[in-house]
């Protein structure tokens, strides 16, 4: 039968990002969205719920990023194999210390790289042809996370190539990269808030982004450009003046509302 390594290795990465994206998504959409919808809505930032067909688009387009990240990643993989990358697959080639400082490097430039190609994308002459695709996820759900138009997803993609080229990477980091943006995307999109009551100012929490912060994002438009770290917002001053507050306010929000039985 005929085998061809670059298919297998497409079509690999394209089921198993596929069914990483069910599962991490469809997990939380699962529990939020349906079986606890009414016990948990008190945690829901947005108190309305999208209608169906806005997330029958949202996995439409996120299967079809994922068909392009795939593309993208054989392309890694070609280059790995001609000696191009800076990929390496002897753990001891470098340190365990430097298997964990690459992964949080990678994860920092990807925080950066995001924030100002996401800020890119709201060019008024780009915005929208291009990006308007994942705002019409006004109210965002779990399968909003990959929901771009096809040129933006070569944009978010484009950073594993930029980072296996430009430092030494063992997959392992490259593994833990890719689990940790899938998470953080994930969450970012749920439409829930679970963080208590001063989060986003306390000194060893306020760096961090929230659910409440990306929803605002939707719902805004032009603020909270940032994906992990809330830290390109500040220096930028690009966080919504009424970030803390509506944040505080949908805590207390959730605290008045009575819990509902499922």
């Amino acid at each position: 039968m005929f085998s061809n390594p670059y298919v297998e290795e497409f079509l690999g990465g394209l089921i198993i990002d596929t069914i990483r994206y069910f599962i991490f998504a469809g997990t939380p959409f699962l529990l939020l969205y349906v079986a606890f919808k009414s016990k948990l809505v008190r945690f829901k930032i947005q108190q309305k719920f999208p209608e169906n067909k806005h997330m029958v688009r949202e996995i439409g387009f996120s299967l079809l990023s994922m068909f392009i990240f795939s593309i993208f990643s054989v392309g890694v993989f070609v280059a790995q194999q001609h000696g191009y990358t800076k990929i390496y697959t002897d753990i001891h080639e470098h340190s365990i210390a430097y298997l964990v400082f690459s992964t949080i490097l990678f994860i920092l430039a990807h925080d950066t790289y995001f924030y100002w190609s996401h800020r890119l994308m709201h060019h008024k002459k780009i915005y929208p042809y291009v990006h308007l695709i994942h705002h019409k996820s006004f109210n965002p759900t779990p399968w909003a996370t990959f929901s771009f138009h096809p040129f933006e997803a070569v944009m978010q993609v484009l950073i594993l190539p930029i980072m296996v080229f430009a430092i030494p990477l063992h997959p392992l980091a490259i593994f833990a990269w890719s689990m940790y943006q899938l998470v953080l995307n994930v969450g970012g999109h749920t439409g829930y808030e679970v963080f208590r009551s001063g989060f986003t100012k306390r000194i060893h929490t306020f760096w961090s982004n929230t659910a409440t912060h990306h929803n605002m994002h939707h719902k805004h438009v032009t603020c909270n450009y940032s994906l992990y770290f809330n830290i390109w917002d500040r220096i930028m001053g690009t966080n919504h003046e009424r970030y803390h507050e509506e944040f505080e306010a949908g805590v207390a929000r959730r605290k008045e509302m009575p819990e509902k039985s499922a």
